[in-house]
């Protein structure tokens, strides 16, 4: 993933006791791994559509082949959904990247343009560098489709790496909907997410304004608003804004934060003018730490 996280020491030079006293540069923030910010939350995003246990699977086809088209609520949804959810929980905490993969089609497709073999990479590289994180994923709606389900969902995921005597913490909440088709997973659409990644004792708060979805050419406006006071403190950071496509998942970049003039950072965007998916993500950080965070925008006609 794109890391801002592991630069933060070589950034405390920049830092003193008073706003008024500006860097004399810029601060390049290099991203190890080749991997990108787009990258690391698809693979938050992909587990959870993951794992289906075959009786259940089994079970899920059963429903699917009883002719509704009106969509369900949690209330009413069939033991064998909610089961599934619940063994797809159970897997993604084990890190079975294995027992992940197996259950999706060899045709399967996802929003972001991904398959079967990078999602298998991607995972196997975040539960690698994040060995704890906890997925807890909620049932949104439900509703059958011919001889199909459909299933969105809200995962919730959280979890801390230590590297090099510091914690990095992560959060993030995701959206999605998945398609299935008897056993395996043959399609999932990302809604909308966002994910939060700090580090240091004090880091910044951040609160973000910002639509899940835009239409084509239309402007957006990105607010990533620190909610503590400021006072004297030197605020630095960034925000980026890049196509998710495979090709970002895995291509190294790097950022320069910059000296902030106010308590966070607010932009002014306008959607391409095509229909597709983009991250716009922030970097914050102070003298007590670094938070990063990164949501979704969906552009459509």
């Amino acid at each position: 993933m794109r890391n801002f996280l592991n630069l933060v020491p070589s950034a405390s030079q920049y830092f003193s006791s008073r706003r008024d006293k500006k860097p004399d540069r810029a601060i390049v923030f290099g991203f190890n791994c080749g991997q990108s910010i787009a990258q690391m939350l698809l693979c938050l995003t992909v587990v959870s559509a993951g794992v289906l246990h075959p009786s259940a699977a089994r079970a899920i086809g059963a429903i699917a082949a009883t002719p509704r088209t009106i969509a369900q609520t949690p209330a009413n949804a069939p033991a064998p959904l909610t089961k599934v959810l619940t063994e797809i929980d159970a897997a993604a905490n084990r890190r079975d990247v294995k027992a992940v993969m197996a259950f999706y089609s060899p045709s399967f497709t996802h929003s972001d343009g991904l398959n079967s073999q990078s999602m298998e990479k991607a995972l196997t590289q975040l539960w690698a560098r994040y060995p704890s994180l906890n997925y807890r994923t909620e049932l949104k709606s439900w509703k059958t489709e011919g001889n199909a389900i459909l299933a969105e969902t809200i995962t919730t995921i959280a979890g801390t790496q230590k590297k090099d005597g510091r914690e990095l913490n992560l959060k993030a909440t995701i959206r999605s909907q998945q398609r299935f088709e008897g056993e395996k997973i043959v399609k999932q659409e990302i809604l909308a997410e966002q994910t939060q990644l700090s580090s240091g004792q004090n880091p910044p708060t951040i609160q973000v304004n910002f639509p899940d979805q835009v239409k084509v050419g239309e402007e957006y406006h990105f607010d990533a608003i620190v909610r503590e006071p400021i006072g004297d403190d030197i605020l630095i950071g960034t925000v980026l804004e890049e196509p998710i496509t495979e090709k970002t998942f895995f291509n190294p970049s790097e950022v320069e934060l910059e000296l902030l003039n106010s308590g966070g950072i607010f932009k002014v965007g306008k959607a391409p003018a095509t229909p597709e998916n983009r991250w716009v993500s922030a970097v914050l950080m102070r003298q007590g730490g670094i938070a990063t965070v990164s949501v979704r925008l969906r552009v459509v006609k």
